[in-house]
């Protein structure tokens, strides 16, 4: 271990050398467990947020309509209906870790495998030989520049997933993000564009975008009217939201008991892949309208309070803004929106103080508290965080114990606030400097909360 220690100090992470060490060992891990990969028909997704939702309601498509499957992502490992939660809290699971899961679906004779794919995994190849059917992006924001450098070498990277590809299979794209263009070109049989706006003209040409199956959209169609799914009439309050599909000249109802009209932008991504292997729309809606939300990514938390209150796992700066913009919907003018931020230790250091200017931004009390650790000291990271927080314009408090924060927070919440307590989500252990502990935020806000409503009476 200490050499291993050592060698990682002095061998920069994307040198050639660690490189092939992390292909050579997806090599093997694949070999070992007979590349179970090519007896399952995978869906990968990647992107900056909500790849786990996606993944979640994947799965959930793929299982109402009655195909057995498997799914990976950052909060869960899932067969069917059992789920387990991902302990190594790794977006891309180990190759090693990975194969041995696909191995397990091909036993079990699951006929697809849903994997969530990080852009360190796509980078060190834990996904090589997953040989994926269905590629899938979410959204590419600035993210992890610490490790990509730039975010142009971000986008690359996301892109190695459609790559994987190999020509073959489906790229799932997102028409309203920027990194679509940089996608478009990478050699596919077949392009599914989803996006929340509505066809616009545009001058702008898909250049190279030839291969739509019976369409056969070629250069002379602009790039909005290349949609193949996109929305209008979005609505949304703090239990549902709900929009109308078009599909070509098809329209279609879509409502998830889930808040956030983010969601609305995953579920069309998750309808697009589960579309993508033969699931008919009717099929996708219909399930997604059961869909739950997953533990950890605004889950309602209630134990009769006269606020609402939610535990999220926005780690990154556009989630942040996506959450606490929903919450200001879920308020309206007559509450404030609480949040409760924070950043893990060793990783995306350049979103610290952005997270602190959002919050500031779009929070009236924000506090500033503890995270996984991570072997990096919890009070600088928190007073990097804290460097972005604009005191002029949003109550600011900075409270280094987590539990403490919760309770601030709860205890000065009124009625028609919301409350959102962001950065572990679903986890069950926190990292902290002295090691590993138990902690269930959901478990924790709940006992606060009910120790708050007993003290009222």
């Amino acid at each position: 271990m200490v050499i291993m220690s050592f060698i990682r100090k002095i061998v920069p992470e994307r040198s050639f050398i660690r490189l092939s060490w992390h292909y050579a060992k997806a090599f093997v891990a694949a070999a070992i467990n007979g590349f179970s990969a090519r007896k399952l028909t995978v869906v990968a997704i990647t992107g900056t947020d909500g790849k786990t939702t996606t993944v979640g309601m994947i799965h959930h498509i793929l299982m109402s309509s009655g195909r057995r499957v498997g799914s990976a992502s950052t909060a869960f490992v899932q067969v069917m209906n059992e789920k387990e939660e991902n302990e190594t809290h790794l977006t891309s699971l180990s190759p090693f870790v990975l194969q041995k899961f696909l191995k397990r679906l091909v036993k079990e004779k699951c006929e697809y495998a849903v994997i969530e794919a990080s852009s360190h995994g796509l980078v060190q190849g834990r996904l090589n030989y997953a040989y994926p059917s269905v590629s899938g992006v979410t959204n590419v924001t600035s993210e992890h520049l610490d490790y990509h450098k730039s975010i142009e070498q971000y986008r690359k990277d996301k892109g190695k997933l459609f790559e994987m590809l190999k020509g073959r299979g489906v790229k799932v794209l997102n028409g309203g993000d920027k990194s679509m263009k940089k996608y478009l070109n990478i050699e596919s049989e077949e392009t599914v564009v989803y996006s929340l706006r509505s066809p616009r003209p545009s001058p702008e040409l898909v250049e190279g975008r030839v291969e739509r199956g019976p369409l056969d959209v070629r250069c002379e169609r602009t790039l909005e009217e290349s949609y193949d799914f996109w929305l209008s009439d979005i609505s949304a309050n703090e239990f549902t939201t709900s929009a109308k599909i078009h599909r070509g000249e098809e329209v279609f109802d879509l409502e998830l008991n889930i808040p956030g009209i983010f969601n609305l932008e995953n579920a069309l991504c998750a309808i697009s892949c589960a579309s993508s292997v033969g699931i008919p729309i009717n099929e996708c809606i219909e399930s997604l309208e059961n869909f739950k939300s997953l533990p950890g990514r605004m889950e309602r938390i209630d134990e009769g309070q006269k606020f609402n209150a939610f535990v999220d796992f926005a780690v990154s700066s556009n989630s942040y803004r996506k959450t606490l913009e929903t919450l200001q919907k879920i308020v309206g003018e007559n509450g404030r929106v609480m949040v409760l931020c924070s950043s893990c230790g060793n990783r995306m250091k350049e979103k610290r103080p952005e997270i602190g200017k959002i919050a500031s931004e779009c929070a009236d009390v924000v506090v500033v508290t503890e995270d996984e650790t991570y072997g990096e000291d919890p009070m600088k990271v928190l007073e990097e965080v804290w460097s972005g927080i604009n005191q002029s314009i949003t109550e600011a408090h900075k409270i280094e114990d987590r539990k403490e924060g919760i309770r601030f927070l709860v205890k000065n919440a009124r009625e028609g606030d919301a409350i959102v307590f962001c950065g572990m989500g679903p986890f069950s252990t926190m990292n902290k400097l002295e090691g590993s502990i138990e902690w269930d935020e959901r478990k924790v806000v709940r006992e606060i909360i009910s120790e708050e409503i007993s003290n009222e009476h």
